[in-house]
């Protein structure tokens, strides 16, 4: 279908839109139905109901998957979202999926597996779906869920079947991921915790379970041990901090990367890559850790789609003091496979009309702007988590 809203193309259009994508920090794609109601919760963070009367689709992101997933779904641009969801049922969510994961032009997906509901594809679906390579990303939190679960009971063993089970889970994995920022903050102690005290923490989260039936890591001395296992393990491999912007469950005045500046100075001597991922809207005290410590990563990857038509504002401070070798591409797209697409879209709008501007402005030659949109597109990744 023509596109009768074609875009003003920037001089760097063609390059950035054929870029072969690694998306490092990214979740499963859903394929399942959904309903009106609950597509408009699946495309906004809160976990809340808007008031009656009000629409997802009057937002950034609400507008974007009108103007740019439409058409991929066989629509004009700008369908009335009445019509887009009838279109989307219509078609099926395998098929739906499998267009726009396509479309993203996304060769190779780093998955976290943590965040699971029913509907979600497992690194096989996702593979045949997007016609894409697909790692794991091994969420920690849940790797010690689990082995609290699988294990015999009693605190004073917890901390060696932790380890026995993440280094099985990490074999084949590309990366390891905390959540401590949602469970705790990133205000936490930065040294690595007393083994005693981490029996101490165990034995009181057995408890809780055994009366509460929750299982839930959020104790801060077991959060810290958890990162700093990952950190020793003998494969290196990087480890993501969810940082800034997400959910309600999240305090977003304690995920504030700056808060990480004592764990950074304790980690580097390990040498282990540490992705801050998200930022937004901390992305700049980001990109000066990323500047300061040679071990630091960043990428401003959930607010690419959330902001937009705005989006090349946030592109454009997180290459303002962030070295560009320290910088990777990323949506964080979880659940509508419309996130998966728009978050590569986006990305790729934002940084050709970024670095198209610094060459027309006579700042930047136009080979330096495709080797840099290539390296946080691409290279770095591949570099990064040894593709």
């Amino acid at each position: 279908m023509a596109d009768p809203f074609p875009a003003a193309p920037g001089p760097l259009d063609p390059e950035v839109g054929a870029l072969a994508l690694v998306d490092h920090h990214v979740h499963p794609a859903l394929s399942a139905e959904t309903g009106e109601a609950e597509f408009e919760q699946l495309i906004t963070e809160s976990d809340r109901p808007l008031p009656a009367g009000l629409t997802q689709f009057d937002s950034q992101v609400g507008v974007a998957i009108r103007r740019w997933c439409a058409p991929v779904l066989g629509l004009e641009p700008f369908a009335a979202p009445a019509d887009y969801l009838a279109q989307r049922s219509a078609l099926g969510p395998a098929e739906v999926t499998r267009r726009l994961l396509r479309a993203s032009g996304t060769a190779h997906f780093l998955l976290d597996t943590g965040y699971v509901r029913p509907g979600l594809l497992d690194l096989p679906g996702m593979r045949e779906a997007a016609g894409a390579r697909a790692d794991e990303v091994v969420r920690l939190e849940s790797v010690a869920e689990q082995a609290v679960l699988d294990g015999d009971g009693t605190a004073a063993g917890f901390a060696a079947r932790f380890a026995t089970a993440l280094s099985s889970r990490a074999a084949g994995a590309k990366g390891l991921k905390s959540i401590v920022g949602y469970r705790f903050g990133l205000d936490f102690d930065p040294e690595p915790p007393p083994a005693a005290g981490v029996t101490a923490a165990a034995g009181a989260w057995l408890r809780q379970i055994e009366a509460t039936g929750r299982v839930r890591a959020e104790d801060p001395v077991l959060l810290r041990h958890l990162l700093w296992a990952g950190l020793e393990l003998e494969l290196g491999l990087p480890l993501q901090l969810h940082t800034g912007f997400g959910d309600p469950d999240a305090d977003l005045r304690r995920c504030d990367p700056l808060l990480l500046r004592g764990f950074l100075r304790a980690t580097e001597p390990a040498g282990v890559p540490v992705m801050l991922l998200h930022c937004y809207p901390y992305h700049r005290g980001a990109g000066y850790l990323a500047q300061a410590y040679p071990h630091v990563y960043l990428d401003v990857g959930l607010a690419i789609n959330y902001t937009g038509a705005r989006a090349a504002a946030v592109v454009a401070e997180s290459l303002e003091l962030a070295p560009f070798g320290k910088l990777l591409f990323s949506s964080d797209a979880w659940g509508p496979p419309e996130l998966h697409y728009l978050g590569a879209l986006l990305w790729r709008r934002a940084t050709a009309r970024v670095l198209g501007g610094w060459v027309a402005d006579g700042d930047w030659s136009a080979a330096d702007a495709l080797r840099v949109a290539e390296m946080v597109g691409a290279g770095n990744a591949r570099r990064v988590y040894r593709l």
